[in-house]
């Protein structure tokens, strides 16, 4: 089953950073759009797997 989350990201000096609005704790940056989505996505599923 895929889940939907929102991301919300910021950009702090030259880093997007993001994070899950549903899932505190999961947070990460990237230097583009498409790394920060990718970087959230496996913070994700570091924290699920615990």
């Amino acid at each position: 089953m895929e889940r939907h989350f929102t991301l919300e990201y910021w950009m702090d000096d030259e880093w997007y950073v993001g994070k899950l609005k549903e899932v505190p704790g999961v947070f990460s940056q990237g230097e583009t759009l498409d790394e920060l989505e990718t970087n959230v996505r496996d913070a994700y599923h570091l924290m699920v797997a615990l």
